[in-house]
Order: C-alpha cells, then sequence, then structure tokens
C-alpha cells in the first residue's frame, strides 16, 4: 500500500502557517485546484498541500482507511478496489490529480448521495492546522466516536476557512457484488417525477442523475 510518493510534510505546513500568522499573510489552501470554479474567487499566498500525501492506515476488516489531505483520490479508490470496498458517497473527482483534502473540504458527494449520504457522513476523525498554528486532532478511527462536539465532520464543505485539513479518516463499505446502470432519454420535468416516483418504491436504486435529456 505503501508509494515512494508517500509523505509527511506537515511540519513544512505547519511552518507556512505560522510564518503567514506573524507577517498577517492570507493564505489560499490549494489542493490540485479542482475544484477552484466554486464559490468566490479566493486570494492570497499559496498553501500547496499535494506534497503531504499518502494512505496511513488501511485494514479493510476495521471498514476505516486513513489518508494525508494531498493523497490523490485516484490512489484511494485503488486501495479500496484492491479490497473489494468503497467510499459510498462516490465524490466526483474533477482531474486525475483531485485530493482527499479537497473531497472533504469542498464537501460535494456523487448521484448516490440521496440513499448513501454525503461526504461528511463517512468522516470518522481529522488532523487540521488552525489559524492559530496548533496541529490538532479532532475524532478518531473509529465508528462509535461519540466523545464531544464532532468537529471533524464540521471540516466538510468547511473550504478551508476552519483551517487546513490536514489527515482524514474515513469509514468505507464493501463494494456490491453487481451493479447495473440503465440510461434513459427523457425529458428534465418527467426525469424529476420519475425519481421522485422510484424513490417511494422498494427498488434497489443505489444512484441516480439527470443530465442532458439522459436519466
Amino acid at each position: 500500500m505503501r508509494s515512494e510518493h508517500d509523505v509527511d510534510n506537515s511540519a513544512a505546513l505547519l511552518q507556512q502557517v505560522n510564518q503567514a500568522l506573524h507577517s498577517a499573510t492570507p493564505l489560499r489552501i490549494q489542493g490540485a485546484d479542482s475544484k477552484a470554479f466554486l464559490g468566490r474567487p479566493m486570494t492570497g499566498e499559496v498553501l500547496d498541500t499535494r506534497s503531504h500525501r499518502g494512505i496511513v492506515s488501511y485494514d479493510p476488516t476495521e471498514l476505516v482507511i486513513t489518508a494525508r489531505c494531498g493523497t490523490p483520490l485516484s490512489e484511494l479508490a485503488a486501495a479500496l478496489d484492491a479490497a473489494q470496498q468503497m467510499l459510498p458517497c462516490e465524490p466526483p473527482s474533477f482531474g486525475s490529480h483531485a485530493t482527499v483534502g479537497g473531497m472533504v473540504a469542498s464537501g460535494l458527494s456523487g448521484p448516490r448521495r440521496p440513499w448513501a449520504g454525503s461526504v461528511r457522513d463517512y468522516v470518522l476523525g481529522t488532523r487540521v492546522i488552525t489559524g492559530h498554528g496548533k496541529h490538532l486532532r479532532f475524532g478518531g478511527e473509529v465508528m462509535k466516536n461519540v466523545a464531544g462536539y464532532d468537529l471533524s465532520r464540521l471540516m466538510a464543505a468547511s473550504y478551508g476557512a476552519l483551517g487546513v485539513i490536514t489527515e482524514v479518516s474515513l469509514k468505507v463499505l464493501p463494494k456490491p457484488r453487481q451493479a447495473l446502470s440503465i440510461s434513459l432519454e427523457i425529458d428534465p420535468d418527467r426525469a424529476l417525477q420519475r425519481l421522485a416516483q422510484w424513490g417511494q418504491e422498494p427498488l434497489p436504486i443505489s444512484a441516480a442523475c439527470d443530465h442532458r435529456h439522459l436519466v
């Protein structure tokens, strides 16, 4: 599972945050920059997280994987696929270099969202560099972690406003043994009606989306 590209570069990230803190320099947290089109344009000195990468731990029997923020989503997916497991919310990947940190910071989920839940529902723990230059850990690597406020999930969709996400522990699930995708050519209004109807029926649907008259 270990890769030659795996690097714990948290010390350098922490140093850059502290330098920016002392000089009152705004930072723009950036991984692969694949989601730069979201939200308002950001300015500031770039804090590139891609060098802090690698899967820290993964035991398929525990259904938990921990990875650094700069780890490519493709690398995470490959590790899970080898064990016939997956991240059920199917976060969209805008480009081959999209990162785990960007996935959590944006909080975007895929077409399984109504049935499987969102990214935040699978975040068990995080490590975060705060705006005060502290490297803190929230949550853990167990599913029954209910002590205190769930600050780890608060990082999902925070877009870096609460700190630099350096590490994430995620709950994963087994992949289905079989899956079938069906495409229907239909207008948007009827598509919404069909999706609403299917949602009320006991059908084994795990995902759905509407794009350019196709469901």
